[in-house]
């Protein structure tokens, strides 16, 4: 048997409520939950099995602004040492930030030019200079994807984040507590 996602990793803390209260969010971030017929659907239209652990997590909140997001980082990105997001996707096409939606995934590689590496998962703070994307070079369309950060405006410079999803949300640092810590 499979192991659930997310075990001992409290979810009804992940989202920010007040963030996700707004009316912004609300019409560009946030859907209903999917349905396994929708996941379907935007899973063969993308071409890529999406992962267990985003599809568990979409299924608790369909796309939204976590408390955290500042994810540490080795290598510089837009930050020093970490990389920011603005949102996770959500499964569907009805939002502007939702996988398939109007400024999601096959937008980000039609028209800014992204590496056609996978999915892009969750939008940066840049207004689409950097994305950070499920990477499926090395698993191929149906395996567990990678998740790297891509830097438009260094040449598209792929940058490796976290070996799963899961890894990527519970690697997930509060920005504020991040950046006092980083200028000590």
């Amino acid at each position: 048997m499979d192991k659930t996602p997310f075990e001992n990793f409290d979810l009804t803390t992940f989202w920010d409520e007040e963030m996700n209260n707004s009316e912004y969010a609300r019409e560009n971030n946030i859907s209903e939950p999917p349905t396994d017929a929708l996941i379907k659907e935007i899973e063969e239209e993308l071409g890529y099995k999406l992962p267990e652990s985003y599809i568990y997590l979409m299924k608790q909140q369909n796309g939204g602004i976590p408390v955290n997001t500042c994810f540490p980082t080795t290598t510089p990105t837009w930050g020093d040492n970490y990389a920011e997001i603005s949102s996770i996707m959500g499964i569907g096409r009805d939002k502007s930030y939702s996988i398939c939606g109007g400024l999601g995934s096959q937008f980000m590689i039609d028209e800014w030019g992204y590496p056609p590496i996978g999915v892009a998962i969750c939008d940066c703070p840049s207004a689409g200079h950097d994305m950070i994307f499920l990477d499926y070079r090395e698993c191929g369309p149906k395996g567990e994807p990678q998740v790297v950060h891509v830097d438009q405006e260094r040449d598209y410079k792929i940058t490796f984040l976290a070996n799963t999803f899961e890894d990527f949300v519970r690697g997930l640092v509060n920005w504020e507590v991040y950046d006092d810590v980083d200028e000590d």
